[in-house]
């Protein structure tokens, strides 16, 4: 999988890509068929410590996976940002399972009824 790393108004040191890389690599675990990967860090302007935003966009095949998480520093925002990915992830095969154990269940109906 490829993963981008933009950050935007700031340039991200060598660690920080490469602990996003990590992280989300990680994710390749869940779904094996992710397309590529982009994650945008930026700073917000709020009073709050937690002024750091990460935002991950996965593109899977027939779908698009996208989580924004908010804390102190770049890392733990991405930590959760991946959290929720690898979520959606098994909420997607759930869902993807369902509906094609359904499908078969309709063909093997069609199929006795003939």
């Amino acid at each position: 999988m490829n993963i981008t790393v933009q950050s935007i108004k700031f340039d991200a040191d060598q660690k920080l890509i490469d602990f996003i890389k990590r992280k989300a690599a990680k994710l390749e675990q869940y779904l094996d068929n992710i397309i590529e990967g982009v994650c945008y860090l930026r700073l917000e302007n709020v009073e709050d410590e937690a002024n750091k935003v990460a935002e991950l966009k996965l593109n899977i095949p027939g779908s698009q996976l996208f989580a924004k998480a908010q804390a102190k520093s770049f890392e733990e925002a991405t930590d959760i940002a991946v959290e929720s990915i690898r979520r959606q992830i098994n909420k997607h095969k759930t869902k993807t399972r369902t509906n094609v154990s359904n499908h078969k269940d309709l063909l093997a109906t069609e199929e006795s009824e003939f």
